[in-house]
This record gives structure tokens, sequence and C-alpha cells, in this order.
């Protein structure tokens, strides 16, 4: 597909590494740390900052960190976006965070006991905080929520459910009052590809980590697969014409492997786009090739 591969040149990858690389345009040096141990990285940018959070590398952490950078390379921790007790639902495996711009006010939405939440800030800076303690949806497990917003105003919240295994779902969203749309729940796709399923580390069908834009009409899906403690986990992507698919798979799958990253565990990160005008894919590694 032509349309397909344009826009796959355009895509440049950056390597975080279960680590990373994103600062305030105001005064912010060109130090800080060029690599950050962490997983499920995003980015958003803001006044021409970068700023990037993601799930902490520390055992047993239950909150989220934000870094800024001007130039990608160079990261300054600010502060505690969001934790435990505060405010927000949850007590253990705080995963998989998304940072959105709504109106006047941001949200964060990340998982917390394999639960989808939602937090606020007036201020992409501020401690994002609960009015009404409680998860997004309780009817099942659900993680990885990606919150997508068509030109038409429309939001769409990708995200995981488990069952015997992890599926890529998408429903509805009615984002003023913070409610999924269950009605409209649709799942993505099954497993299809010999890619999302190898045997370095067998395991039940998992696909997680959806990212979803959309460029020229068309939406683009990108996930990952395999366990995230495999060598093989790795970034696919699918394309359809409208937000719930029928969905195509890329016969470029994975578009971001051990292969030719060079690199184990290459996945589970999110879109921006440069100060520049480029587009970006941030996803972690593995801390080596002995351990996730």
């Amino acid at each position: 597909m032509k349309t397909e591969n344009l826009f796959l040149c355009s895509l440049i990858a950056i390597a975080l590494s279960t680590q990373c690389q994103a600062q305030e345009k105001q005064k912010l040096p060109n130090i800080g740390k060029s690599e950050l141990f962490m997983a499920d990285p995003t980015i958003v940018v803001h006044n021409g900052v970068y700023y990037l959070t993601g799930t902490s590398d520390k055992e047993g952490a239950n909150r989220f960190h934000l870094y800024q950078s001007r130039n990608l390379k160079n990261w300054i921790e600010t502060d505690t976006l969001l934790q435990n007790g505060d405010h927000t639902f949850g007590s253990w495996g705080f995963w998989a965070p998304q940072l959105f711009q709504f109106g006047n006010r941001w949200l964060m939405l990340y998982t917390a006991n394999e639960q989808i939440a939602i937090a606020e800030a007036k201020y992409l800076t501020d401690k994002f905080r609960q009015n009404d303690v409680c998860p997004l949806d309780e009817s099942g497990k659900n993680i990885d929520p990606f919150l997508f917003r068509d030109d038409d105003g429309t939001c769409y919240l990708y995200h995981v459910r488990f069952d015997n295994g992890n599926y890529l779902w998408v429903a509805e969203f009615d984002i003023n009052n913070q409610r999924l749309k269950n009605e409209t729940l649709q799942r993505c796709f099954d497993l299809t590809q010999p890619w999302e399923r190898t045997n370095a580390h067998p395991v039940a069908t998992v696909m997680e980590g959806p990212t979803v834009i959309k460029k020229g009409g068309k939406y683009y899906l990108f996930y990952s697969a395999n366990h995230f403690e495999s060598p093989d986990y790795a970034v696919g992507f699918a394309v359809a014409d409208t937000p719930y698919g029928p969905w195509r798979k890329s016969e470029k799958n994975p578009i971001i492997h051990r292969s030719n990253m060079q690199e184990p565990g290459s996945g589970h990160g999110d879109i921006f786009i440069s100060n520049d005008g480029l587009l970006h894919y941030v996803y972690h590694i593995h801390y080596s090739t002995e351990q996730a």
C-alpha cells in the first residue's frame, strides 16, 4: 500500500530503554539524564517542551514521575505527577499512563490494580487527582488505556481487556462525563501473524500498548505483542477506514523488533510530533540481554 509506505517513512523511532529520552522552554539547560529507566513511555509536547512519563522501574512503584526536555536527549525529573493515596485509585500495578489535554485541563489515564482510572489536573505539571476515587470500568480487568479524539470531536478509548489472553478493544468514550459507552465495546482483532506469539517466552495471547493516530483519512493502530519479558516483544500496526475497523495488519510487521533495533524487548510506546514536525515513536527496550 503506497500510502502506508509513505507514512512509515515519516515515522522515526526513539528508543528509550526500559530506558528513555523528554523539558520546558523556559530555562531548561541542556543537562540532565540522557538515559531513563522505565517502561511504557509516553511523550507530549506542550509550548515547545517535551514531557515524558511512564511506568517506573522501581519494584512496587505506585506513582508516575514527570521528565522534561528541550532536545529529546537530556531529561530533568521535575515532580511526581500522581501517586497512590493522594485522591487516586489503586494501590499497586501503576502502569502505562497517557497524558491528554482536554479544553483547559489535563487528564491522565493510567492502570492500577489491573483497572483503568482517570485523574485530572489544571496544569500539566500539577498533581493529578480524582474527584471520585474509582476505576473507569469495573466489569472486568482492563489495562493500557489510549484515548483518541477524532476530527469530529468524538473520543474513543483503546485498551486491553483480559479474556484468556490480552486483547485490544475499543469503545466510544464520553469525555465530559468520563464514561465508557459499553454498548459500543468491540474487539479490534485476534492474533493472526506469526511474530505476535513466538517461543522465546511462551505465553497466552498478548496484544497490548495501543496507540492510534489518523493520517490521510486512515486510522493507524500501533500495538505490541508477546509477553513484555520476551526478547521478541515487538511493535506492529494495522490500518482501517473507521475507528472500529475492520483492521488490516501490515505485511511489514513487526516494524520495531530486536531484528531491526538490535535491542531485545522493543515495544509498548507512543507516537508524538516533535518541534520540527516529524513523527516519532518512543518505546522501551530491555535493560539487558539477560533481563527485562
